[in-house]
């Protein structure tokens, strides 16, 4: 620095420092800023500037640095007391407490000395005046730490004993520590009971409640309360994840991966920071950092992920294995510091049953995005049954497929595992290639085509057509709808024909006549098929199936043609025709016995239901649809159900179990592999659920998870303008005003380019208004600006009106002039008067006038707030003389409105009489005040009624005051 700064310019300076990121480079200019206080020859800047310093180490990675200019201050009060301000005393007997709870954290430094400084604390607060109740919490502190349980339950019911002063903590560092020592012993319920006024926001400080939502993770875990655990994971990390001096808090959140099955989320939250394998400068929390290292590569040893490459310390490759067996080595060194100093081997004992703790959890699903180590199987594959012959498993198979059971599929598998090597008759051949075909998906029609040669070869030239039918089928749905239409139409009158001369029963005549069927609506949906072809096809099916659903697979049949009957109501226009079919269906399904196959018929239902408006019933097939398929549907299958009903849900406004089956989706498109596709948009829709429900921060940790999959190509732009407007919601609302601006202009340059404007005018506005919060007047001028062009185009007097007189209160408060505020709001009062004048309708013509009377209104506090401290009488006078003359024409544009505009009105005339006070017209000032309790009457009325009346009649006593004087 060329120049040594000014008393003053170093405070600005420690201020501005404090509010940087904590870490090495605060702990710098700190310290730069203590060589500057030293040359100003003024001891209250040295003192100052210490302080500072020593607040900087105790909350950085560097606290074994806050040791020196704390011996350095303490000297200094000892010497010439009369150097510290009061201000300053209370810092320094304040940070006795801190000194007290940073040697715990070194293990270089003597229980002895420890237990001394105890007792200077001691004696220095009773000189002061203080209650021992922080020093009975440092006694616990310390006895804790070394294992002394008596004479820690001693010191709490000290502690808690003493009365509190302002030297005791903060009410939300005391409950922190108050709930810790409750869970410590086992009494979780205990915990969370003390910890619940910080969780709910009641006593907050600058790390709380970060500190109790971590230290809640375990013990919310252990009482089973998984959503609170969840929800405490996604609010707490974000708050600890930029403090570089919460890495024992950051610690538990990583201990929590590991115990609820999150160990990919846990590898996510070592790499965000390295340092803190290395950072020595507070052994405790670097040894609760390798401790739960070790815990979570443990697990992924465990899982059989030993090999896996994982974030560790910087400068060598790490895999599981390797760098499980590092962090427990390090975090038995550093317990056996602190023991070998303690004279005890309590904190080895408890750093080995945290290693070595078990998952609590076997998967509990966050709904932020993480990449599993691998895929979860849901069904395994059966292994062959040994103890079982050919004959007993071939029966087992026939049985379940005649009742068309989902395990079908399966048990044909252990049929073709068993029948390697043997002789099958052809009989046998036919059906196990014909389900051969059906596991091959769009690579079976040539199977299919040999299962009809070998049924052919059996003796069944029904079954035959209808493996041909479904080969045909098969191609239909790859590309070759016409060849297989051509096809399947002779097997259909083939089949008819055998039928009719007593050649094949009813079962295969109806599977050819379903596969016909199927091509015909496979056309229809892609567009190239004729309706009325489909329908008579699902009229033919019905009416041959129809009477014999006694047989399950007639059943089937008859109900698959219903649902087709109903997908063709809903297709032409007729949707209650369609969801009273689809509905016959699925409970057709259901009761044959077949309820895994109304699944798909009342997700449609569901939809179709929404379309209607009948939200009852969207609810209550979604629910259906999702119990029907519990068990047996795959992940992808079970994803879309949970979407279904979360939709369903959500469009009710249940926005709480909306979430859960948002949650439940995106976990299940996880283990699909479909993160990026399905899951994104679960996390789409679970985040906006979030918010609905006020949880903020939950909220952003989800929406920002999901930002990164979605795609106009896949999801639609739409829905990134709505992820990136919700973000933006969250940030604001949790203070991170400039994010959540950057989020809106991100959204508003994709929806610049869409036809209609409002979603652009309103994203402009609203990141206008954020940027205005964060302090950047400039950039939130910028942004009024355009959404007042917008505005503007689209004929929108109200955004227009509000965009134009924040502009003029950014113009009055920054470095334009007044004059360019006048013109401002100048512009926007007449933008009201136009608008209200041209209006045809009462009501809109009424609600621009109330627009006129508080742009008007605006206008006179703008001109009245625009006096500086150093103005004269006479600039004083003629600003709000001025001021008056906009009030004045408010309270009458709110009067034309009558009752309408009744408290806007009153807070006008409350606001001129303040003004003509302030000319010295006590007579004018008492007239207002009357005009508003003659406005409201005697009655007390609602809230501001109440409010305007108090203000009133106050304002008539300083009136008289004022004439008595």
């Amino acid at each position: 620095m060329s120049q040594v700064m000014d008393f003053d310019s170093l405070r600005r300076a420690m201020a501005d420092n404090y509010e940087q990121p904590e870490g090495p480079a605060r702990n710098a200019r700190a310290e730069h800023l203590l060589v500057e206080a030293e040359k100003l020859n003024i001891p209250l800047a040295v003192i100052e500037a210490l302080g500072h310093q020593l607040k900087v180490y105790n909350y950085s990675s560097e606290k074994d640095k806050m040791f020196v200019p704390f011996a350095r201050l303490l000297r200094m009060w000892d010497e010439r007391p009369e150097d510290f301000d009061a201000y300053e005393t209370h810092t320094l007997h304040w940070v006795f407490k801190w000194m007290s709870a940073g040697m715990l954290g070194q293990p270089h430094i003597p229980l002895a000395s420890m237990e001394k400084w105890l007792g200077e604390m001691e004696h220095r607060y009773r000189l002061a005046g203080h209650s021992e109740r922080a020093v009975r919490s440092a006694e616990f502190n310390i006895a804790a730490h070394v294992g002394d349980t008596e004479r820690a339950d001693r010191a709490y019911r000290a502690w808690l004993a003493a009365d509190r002063d302002d030297m005791a903590d903060c009410h939300a560092c005391e409950l922190h520590d108050q709930g810790w020592w409750q869970a410590h012993k086992g009494d979780d319920e205990q915990a969370l009971r003390l910890w619940r006024p910080v969780l709910e926001g009641e006593h907050v400080c600058a790390h709380e409640p970060h500190a109790v939502l971590a230290s809640s993770l375990v013990p919310l875990l252990r009482l089973g309360l998984l959503d609170e655990a969840r929800a405490h994971h996604l609010r707490g990390f974000r708050l600890v994840r930029a403090m570089e001096s919460m890495r024992s808090a950051y610690a538990d959140h990583v201990e929590f991966c590991a115990l609820s099955g999150n160990e990919a989320r846990g590898l996510e939250l070592l790499a965000e920071r390295p340092a803190y394998f290395t950072d020595s400068g507070e052994p405790r929390s670097r040894l609760d950092f390798m401790a739960v290292t070790a815990l979570l590569m443990d697990r992924l040893v465990e899982r059989g992920f030993g090999d896996r490459a994982v974030p560790g310390p910087v400068g060598r490759e790490w895999t599981a294995r390797r760098l499980a067996a590092h962090a427990r080595g390090e975090a038995l060194a550093l317990a056996g510091r602190f023991d070998a100093r303690n004279g005890t081997s309590y904190v080895t004992g408890r750093t080995r049953e945290r290693m070595d703790r078990r998952p609590l959890v076997e998967r509990l699903p966050l709904g932020v995005r993480t990449a599993r180590p691998a895929p979860v199987q849901t069904r395994p594959p059966a292994a062959p049954d040994r103890e079982r012959d050919l004959p007993d498993l071939l029966a087992e198979a026939r049985r379940l497929s005649e009742a068309l059971h989902p395990d079908a599929m399966d048990a044909w598998a252990e049929v073709a595992r068993a029948a390697e090597g043997r002789e099958l008759d052809a009989r046998d051949r036919a059906d196990l290639v014909d389900h051969e075909a059906m596991s091959l998906g769009p690579e079976g029609a040539e199977a299919f085509d040999r299962a009809a040669e070998l049924f052919a070869e059996a003796g069944d030239p029904g079954e035959a057509l209808a493996a041909r039918t479904r080969a045909a089928y098969v191609r239909a749905l790859t590309g070759h709808a016409d060849e297989a239409l051509e096809t399947i139409t002779g097997l259909r009158e083939q089949a008819l024909a055998l039928h009719e001369a007593g050649g094949t029963g009813v079962r295969q005549t109806a599977s050819v006549l379903v596969g016909r069927a199927r091509v015909l609506m496979h056309r229809l949906r892609e567009d190239e098929g004729s309706a009325s072809a489909a329908e008579e096809a699902a009229r033919e099916l019905l009416e041959f199936a129809g009477p014999h659903t006694a047989q399950v697979r007639l059943a089937s049949r008859a109900a698959e043609a219903k649902a087709m009957l109903g997908e063709l109501a809903v297709q032409a226009g007729d949707a209650e025709s369609g969801a009273r079919l689809l509905a016959q269906a699925a409970g057709e399904y259901v009761a044959a016995g077949l309820p895994w196959f109304a699944v798909d018929h009342e997700v449609r239902l569901s939809r179709t239901a929404r379309q209607l408006g009948d939200a009852q019933t969207a609810q209550e097939a979604a629910r259906a649809a999702l119990e029907h398929g519990q068990g047996v549907l795959e992940p992808v299958a079970q994803a879309r159900l949970h979407l279904e009903l979360a939709e369903a849900v959500g469009t009710s406004g249940g926005f709480a179990e909306a979430a859960a089956h948002a949650l439940e989706a995106a976990h299940w498109a996880d283990e699909a592999g479909e993160a990026s596709t399905l899951g994104a948009w679960a996390r789409h829709l679970l985040g906006g659920f979030l918010l609905r429900q006020g949880r903020f921060a939950e909220a952003a940790e989800v929406l920002e998870s999901a930002l990164p999959d979605l795609t106009a190509e896949t999801h639609g732009d739409g829905a990134i303008v709505q992820t990136q407007w919700w973000l933006g919601d969250c940030l604001t609302e949790l203070g991170e005003h400039r994010a959540g601006a950057e989020q809106w202009l991100r959204a508003a340059e994709i929806a610049r380019h869409w036809p209609e404007q409002r979603d652009h005018a309103m994203l402009a506005h609203l990141a206008a208004e954020a940027l205005g919060r964060a302090g950047l007047p400039a950039e939130a001028d910028r942004a009024y600006a355009r959404a007042v062009d917008l505005w503007r185009e689209l004929g929108n007097t109200h955004g227009l009106v509000r965009g134009l007189r924040a502009r003029a209160w950014l113009a009055a408060e920054g470095e334009a002039d007044l004059d360019t505020a006048r013109e401002l709001m100048a512009e926007a009062a007449q933008e009201c008067a136009s608008a209200a004048a041209a209006a045809e309708d009462t009501g809109a013509r009424d609600r621009l006038t109330g627009e006129l009377g508080h742009s008007q209104r605006q206008f006179g506090e703008l001109i009245a707030r625009s006096v500086g401290d150093g103005a004269g009488e006479e600039a004083v006078r003629a600003a709000f003389t001025e001021a008056l003359t906009h009030l004045t024409e408010a309270i009458a544009t709110f009067t034309s409105l009558d009752a309408a505009a009744l408290d806007a009105r009153t807070g006008a005339e409350l606001a001129a009489g303040w003004l003509e006070a302030d000319l010295g017209r006590p007579d004018a000032a008492s007239a207002r005040a009357r005009a508003v309790l003659s406005a409201y009457g005697s009655a007390d009325g609602e809230e501001t009624a109440r409010a305007r009346r108090a203000e009133a009649e106050r304002m008539l006593e300083l009136m008289e005051e004022h004439r008595q004087r």
